[in-house]
């Protein structure tokens, strides 16, 4: 029950936890108060806080466009971070952000209470795409390139360290720009291929996450919810079963 309440933007943990012991809530018209009541899943809970319903989800689902000049993080005491865009209601709901941005990469970033969820769009396992647009320093991109990625390029950039990255599939596009679509996640990927193949990237912007893309929104330094299509499209690229909400 605390969770629910917390995830549904009434407090935080503790604080719901002191106002279920003092006999404020209740489900189905019977009084709760232990904050670890278990509230299943199947029913569609009827809580009332104080006597008022409550409007309660288990899970929440938000898209960020994320802008430059922000920390991929909750909490920082030197810079900006991704909380400083969230509105104030969001803050005690559990969310995390779904993979990483770095500082001044843009674009989409996922962001959900639900942490199976989370994981899987996450792991390598899972084969989750994402796609960024990438600006770069040097020569265009050839096609040689584009078959080395395809066919999951290998990194040794530190002597005696070899990783060998998962195939990855590059578009070549007009002038010092391409786009790259990965199914792993691992840090500066994207970078780190790129000079590889003796290239500097300049820009990073992130298109997509599991079919998600920001063509419908939001603007840069906005969120938005995604839409139960999209939320079954990521279960259904996470290959997970069971209900969203």
């Amino acid at each position: 029950m605390d969770r629910l309440l917390a995830n549904s933007g009434y407090g935080t943990r503790s604080q719901i936890r002191e106002l279920i012991r003092s006999g404020r809530v209740s489900l189905h018209g019977v009084v709760i108060v232990d904050p670890s009541f278990s509230v299943e899943e199947v029913q569609k809970p009827e809580i009332q806080l104080d006597g008022s319903p409550v409007q309660s989800s288990r899970y929440l689902y938000v898209c960020l466009h994320k802008p430059s000049g922000y920390l991929t993080a909750l909490e920082d005491k030197r810079l900006p971070t991704i909380a400083d865009l969230l509105p104030q209601e969001l803050l005690f709901k559990g969310l995390t952000p779904v993979g990483r941005l770095d500082y001044h990469t843009t674009g989409l970033l996922l962001l959900t209470n639900n942490g199976t969820l989370s994981h899987r769009l996450t792991s390598p396992k899972w084969h989750i795409e994402k796609t960024y647009l990438v600006t770069y320093d040097g020569d265009p991109l050839t096609d040689d390139v584009r078959r080395l990625f395809a066919s999951g390029m290998t990194l040794s950039e530190n002597p005696g360290e070899i990783e060998k990255l998962a195939p990855a599939v590059l578009e070549l596009l007009s002038g010092s720009t391409c786009r790259i679509t990965i199914t792993e996640g691992k840090t500066h990927q994207v970078k780190r291929m790129l000079a590889a193949v003796s290239r500097s990237v300049t820009a990073l912007h992130r298109e997509s996450v599991g079919g998600i893309t920001l063509l419908h929104g939001p603007a840069s330094g906005e969120i938005r919810s995604l839409t139960q299509e999209e939320i079954l499209s990521l279960f259904d690229a996470a290959k997970m079963t069971g209900t969203p909400v």
